[in-house]
């Protein structure tokens, strides 16, 4: 095929009429004009909307690395907590969701406890997906919720041929010093501080904005992650990065129509990633917390 090299002499912008996009329009060496149409072009226009609420986990499990201190936790059981979570529940329900997926391993019963909260149980339970997702669901008459955590790759291979795992986990150092995961336990502790200090709206909107995703992403590589001889990546990929590709994956299960809309509830480590796979995917269109 002819290779054909292009110099740009002259490029308009020229809007799609029928899909209302954008088109380049490139002038080559022999003044011929070449329209190449936007990317976005070749793909359905109609996506599925996904509304991404990541958030700490509201009965502190005590399972994530950095620990919260005793003095910053908070109860959402009471006041003003209790009121506020009222006005982070009202502000998620402006989203309208179709299905609402939630943080939880197959087998957890997500849609027969539903029917138990609806009868009057799980009330005095802080954990999100009862004070949240639960809630929503019943307020907005949805009569199903979705498991859609997944365990990841590094697990399989502990379980199936466990020389292999120790193998490819030698060497990793999980004390790397790295001042930059220092500055990460720095931005973490703050947090923690602030929840106590502003309203559970304002603070899971501050949560789940772009720049708390980018450096919630950049996190994970600090510290082991520079590891020698690669140890640090390679286990990343396989523990965490894998897992929420896994979880994504059962995202696109649930998906059914273009017309979903699908609010996924995660502890916020997991929506940085899964922010970067809804906005890359084709099939969905990423909606902004900030923007309900």
């Amino acid at each position: 095929m002819k290779k054909i090299i292009y110099s740009i002499i002259a490029l308009s912008l020229v809007a799609c009429t029928d899909r209302n996009r954008e088109e380049l329009t490139l002038v080559n060496k022999g003044n011929d004009s070449v329209s190449i149409p936007p990317i976005s072009s070749f793909f359905p226009p109609a996506k599925a909307k996904v509304l991404v609420v990541g958030v700490f986990h509201f009965d502190y499990p005590g399972l994530d690395e950095l620990k919260t201190a005793e003095e910053n936790k908070i109860d959402v059981l009471k006041e003003p907590k209790k009121s506020e979570m009222t006005e982070l529940v009202e502000y998620i329900k402006k989203f309208r969701p179709t299905k609402i997926a939630v943080e939880a391993n197959p087998g957890w019963r997500a849609t027969e406890k539903l029917r138990e909260y609806e009868a009057g149980e799980h009330r005095d339970k802080r954990d999100e997906r009862y004070q949240l997702a639960m809630r929503i669901a019943s307020e907005t008459g949805l009569d199903t919720l979705y498991e859609v955590n997944s365990y990841s790759l590094i697990r399989d291979l502990k379980e199936n041929d466990s020389l292999v795992y120790k193998k490819l986990i030698k060497g990793l150092n999980w004390d790397y010093e790295d001042p930059y995961w220092d500055y990460v336990k720095n931005w973490i502790e703050n947090d923690d501080k602030l929840t106590s200090r502003v309203s559970l709206l304002d603070f899971i909107t501050y949560m789940n904005s772009k720049e708390s995703h980018q450096y919630g992403y950049g996190a994970y590589l600090t510290g082991f992650f520079k590891s020698e001889d690669h140890k640090g990546a390679d286990y990343l990929s396989m523990w965490w990065y894998n897992r929420n590709l896994r979880i994504f994956r059962n995202i696109q299960d649930i998906t059914g129509e273009s017309n979903d809309r699908i609010m996924v509830l995660m502890g916020n480590g997991h929506a940085a990633i899964l922010r970067q796979l809804f906005e890359s995917s084709p099939e969905y269109e990423f909606v902004e917390f900030s923007d309900l």
